[in-house]
């Protein structure tokens, strides 16, 4: 089970990837993102005019947990680079969102994006990145 699910969690990498190519964004996509402490973006893509640090997440469910601790070494990540966070959700058969990892509702433990949450506040690839 754990690797179907990195291997989920790499075909959505490598969809945003080419998402960002397609668009003119150069990026990279983070080996070991996740499994380390210090390794803590999935993809760093930038053009001339912005740099970005996006967390990527999936789900087949209508919400998505992320542990405060992982978004909190993400922000600190990002910061140390100079880069503009970005969570990135995709909620299957709805697609992707782009929010800003302010916008991550508290749950105690976790933080939640809901599809709901992502519908209300997020964005679309060419509204966030356009």
């Amino acid at each position: 089970m754990v690797f179907k699910n990195k291997a989920k969690g790499a075909r959505c990498e490598n969809e945003l990837y080419d998402l960002f190519i397609e668009a003119g964004y150069r990026c990279i996509r983070c080996a070991g993102s996740g499994t380390k402490k210090e390794s803590c973006a999935d993809l760093i893509a930038g053009n001339k005019n912005r740099k970005l640090c996006i967390e990527v997440k999936s789900s087949k469910k209508t919400s998505k947990y992320i542990t405060k601790e992982q978004i909190s070494d993400f922000l600190v990540f990002s910061e140390i680079f100079g880069l503009e966070p970005v969570v990135a959700v995709k909620f299957n058969r709805k697609g992707w969102f782009f929010l800003n990892p302010k916008d991550l509702v508290d749950s105690g433990k976790n933080l939640v994006v809901s599809l709901e949450l992502a519908q209300e506040k997020g964005k679309r690839f060419s509204q966030f990145f356009s």
